[in-house]
């Protein structure tokens, strides 16, 4: 492969079984993933993990952290500030209910993964330093599934804090894949006080990083990505801060990217709208390169 690009090496055959028929396509998963940002001096810089190796899913891939939506998720207890559910349903094209669960997910995987929690006791405030045992419990206990996030929230008497996340783009994933996923990615600042740990049962590394350079590091092929994530990267490059990512993100096309597969004489041509740097020519009955 030239750059970082990763394909499943099941991809072509799964696209041959799509266009005979064969395959039926499985229905998409919502799932949030968060772009974590903090001003460096010189720009900023994104929060990205390593998915590791034995990952049945894009091992050894760079992603944000993320992660489906838990079916409580949408639970009317959650504590919330910022814009309402009502203004989040318009804003990511779901209803309340819906728009709520991924709102919750966006926050949820973020403290899961990195640490890191977009709440705080009221609607102006966020919390500070989370790396308490007793915070390491319940994060624990979050990624178990044995506590659900509105009663995390409540037994410590905060509030979602949805105004610090800007919803930026929405992948899903190709119809021939066996893992779909219908993907909202946020942008949000790391909040003062807090710092992120390297805490992911899924991740073999963690790195801040400035868009740029990873996807120097990509183009490089020394870093592997899946589209939506180098896609986003190249996105985040002209904002010279967190808060200009933010401010961005009012204004972002939600219309999702959903990858296209057809049959052209002998060879497989596999492309994404709107994103023509990840089109592959693939000869039939061959992986791609």
């Amino acid at each position: 492969m030239a750059n970082g690009q990763w394909y499943p090496p099941d991809w072509p055959e799964r696209i041959r079984a799509l266009a005979n028929g064969t395959l039926t396509p499985v229905v998409p998963k919502r799932a949030a993933t968060v772009m974590l940002l903090k001003d460096t001096g010189a720009g900023p810089a994104v929060y990205m993990l390593r998915r590791r190796a034995s990952m049945a899913f894009a091992g050894g891939a760079y992603a944000y952290p993320g992660g489906g939506v838990d079916p409580r998720d949408d639970d009317h207890l959650v504590r919330w500030a910022g814009p309402t559910r009502a203004w989040w349903a318009d804003r990511l094209g779901v209803d309340e209910s819906a728009a709520q669960a991924i709102v919750c997910a966006a926050v949820r995987e973020t403290y899961e993964e990195a640490g890191v929690l977009l709440a705080g006791p009221d609607a102006d405030s966020v919390v500070g330093d989370t790396t308490g045992e007793d915070w390491e419990a319940d994060r624990a206990a979050l990624v178990a599934r044995e506590l659900s996030f509105a009663d995390f929230l409540d037994r410590r008497g905060l509030v979602l804090r949805s105004d610090l996340l800007g919803a930026w783009t929405r992948w899903i994933t190709p119809e021939f894949e066996a893992r779909r996923y219908d993907t909202w990615f946020f942008v949000a600042a790391l909040p003062e006080g807090q710092r992120t740990r390297d805490v992911s049962t899924e991740a073999d590394r963690t790195v801040w990083v400035r868009p740029e350079d990873a996807a120097a590091a990509y183009d490089r092929g020394e870093l592997v990505m899946m589209p939506p994530t180098i896609a986003t990267l190249r996105q985040l490059i002209p904002c010279g801060s967190p808060a200009e990512a933010l401010a961005a993100a009012r204004d972002r096309d939600l219309t999702p990217v959903l990858a296209q597969a057809r049959l052209v004489g002998d060879e497989i041509v596999l492309s994404w709208p709107g994103h023509d740097e990840f089109t592959k020519h693939i000869p039939n009955g061959a992986a791609p390169a």
